[in-house]
């Protein structure tokens, strides 16, 4: 008890200062558990990464343009989900593939 001042008034405003930060330490901490449960949220109702996808030209109605591997990094904003047959059948009538996840190569299609 030597680090504190020996007189009631000081140790009173002590403890209201000191009061008021774990109030806003709680606050912190309760704003941080809700963004935690948040993010888990939206990873547990994530839809899964779809096996195939294409990506779409600009414009609406404008012809697909590339073909890649669901997981794609390189794929573009303007895309849509395929199944193994659209896949192949893109990639028969023309369609370019990725360079960089090589869907031909996963499809067999060379």
């Amino acid at each position: 008890m030597y680090d504190l001042p020996p007189d009631l008034p000081r140790l009173r405003t002590l403890r209201t200062w000191y009061g008021m930060w774990v109030a806003r330490i709680d606050e912190a901490i309760a704003a941080a558990e809700q963004q935690e449960r948040e993010k888990q949220q939206g990873e547990e109702r994530r839809p899964p990464t779809p096996d195939w996808i294409v990506e779409l030209g600009i414009g609406v109605g404008s012809p697909p343009i590339e073909v890649h591997v669901g997981g794609c990094y390189s794929a573009g904003k303007r895309r849509r989900a395929i199944s193994r047959e659209q896949a192949v059948a893109a990639l028969d009538q023309g369609i370019r593939a990725c360079i960089h996840c090589r869907p031909d190569t996963e499809l067999g299609v060379l």
